[in-house]
């Protein structure tokens, strides 16, 4: 059997069809946010959702060491102790899989099957990555960074390390950051164990687990995860659109108590204090609306106070519920003028898929 038969052909399913015996590996493999614990500021670590595209590698931090190469004035190998050494920020990122939401759309892709819960909010603490480039010295011919991690495998018969590039710009003005702790302690394995890149505002991604390498190029970079895989496409032939910077999306903390199956709530009638979390990679949030009678009317909620960089803000709206059954459901707006719509438009690869969550309530 050929590598290109032996690998998943990127398809969409059939109408009608349930979610396939690949797909439930897949979630088996990865995870998404409990909903319910959006009410953490911070997500802890094994609540945080995560997606491994290969296999989790093996790591010794004592051995580990970091490579900086190409189109720079002096290339430059780090080890943790030596990375340490060149200072230390910490950040508040939330991240967001590219693909989250994919598993609602008609017709879905067949992938990673996520919902809604493909997110979470944390704290990294390393380098910031300019000071490395800047370490090492950029050269005037310098177009593309790549990223490359020491997970690898195949992908539509396609053997790879897992590699994404940035353009220098980007690399240099998005806030990356080279990091060697996740909330206070040193990564978990499933989040990039001992060194990852943490790009905020950016799709997951982006943000290189168990990176092993950066290396400078005078050319845009082609590999697999920028030119084919992270696209919008409507044609699977077509070259697409990148996918970059994370949609605006609002998420509701489920209210009162639910059905073990379907997820439904059940709540008892009277005042009932409905609060979510809202982001967007392209600016800050400035407003969120609520609906309580699946989007006939809507309301503002009441934000936290602003904070000056893209991780999530909450938000809170007090809903008096009357004995019925009613669909919840809210939406985001940021400070450039990026709107989280009812209906997200459908694409091949069922990304940024940031269409409105519903939740039915049935108050009592």
């Amino acid at each position: 059997m050929t590598v290109e038969n032996f690998s998943t052909k990127s398809r969409l399913a059939d109408t009608g069809e349930g979610i396939t015996g690949d797909e439930l590996q897949l979630a088996a493999r990865n995870h998404g946010i409990p909903l319910e614990a959006l009410r953490y500021d911070v997500t802890p670590p094994g609540l945080h959702y995560v997606l491994v595209h290969y296999d989790i590698p093996a790591a010794n931090a004592a051995t580990w060491q970091l490579e900086i190469s190409g189109c720079v004035e002096q290339p430059l190998s780090f080890g943790l102790t030596a990375l340490r050494a060149m200072g230390r920020e910490t950040v508040r990122v939330t991240l967001e899989c590219a693909g989250n939401g994919r598993a609602a759309l008609n017709p879905r892709p067949i992938s990673q099957p996520w919902l809604a819960e493909a997110v979470g909010t944390a704290e990294w603490t390393g380098v910031p990555l300019p000071d490395l480039l800047r370490a090492a010295g950029v050269r005037e011919d310098a177009i593309d960074v790549v990223f490359t991690g020491a997970d690898h495998g195949f992908e539509r018969g396609v053997e790879q390390d897992y590699q994404r590039g940035l353009t220098v710009r980007e690399a240099l003005d998005s806030g990356a950051i080279v990091a060697w702790e996740m909330n206070g302690h040193p990564l978990p394995p499933q989040h990039g164990y001992p060194l990852r890149l943490v790009v905020p505002g950016w799709y997951g991604m982006a943000s290189v687990k168990w990176l092993r390498s950066i290396e400078v190029i005078d050319h845009e970079f082609t590999g697999y995860q920028n030119a084919v895989a992270y696209r919008f496409r409507q044609e699977p032939h077509e070259p697409g659109v990148a996918v970059t910077r994370i949609e605006p999306r609002a998420l509701l903390i489920p209210p009162g108590h639910p059905d073990f199956m379907s997820r439904h709530r059940f709540v008892a009638a009277g005042p009932v204090v409905l609060s979510g979390r809202a982001w967007s990679g392209w600016a800050p949030i400035e407003r969120v609306e609520v609906s309580v009678d699946a989007g006939v009317s809507w309301s503002d909620a009441k934000l936290d106070a602003p904070s000056n960089d893209l991780s999530w803000r909450l938000f809170t709206y007090d809903w008096d519920a009357r004995p019925g059954e009613h669909v919840l459901t809210v939406r985001a707006y940021d400070e450039s003028g990026h709107v989280q719509p009812i209906e997200a438009p459908w694409n091949r690869g069922g990304f940024a898929n940031n269409s409105a969550q519903r939740i039915t309530v049935l108050v009592t």
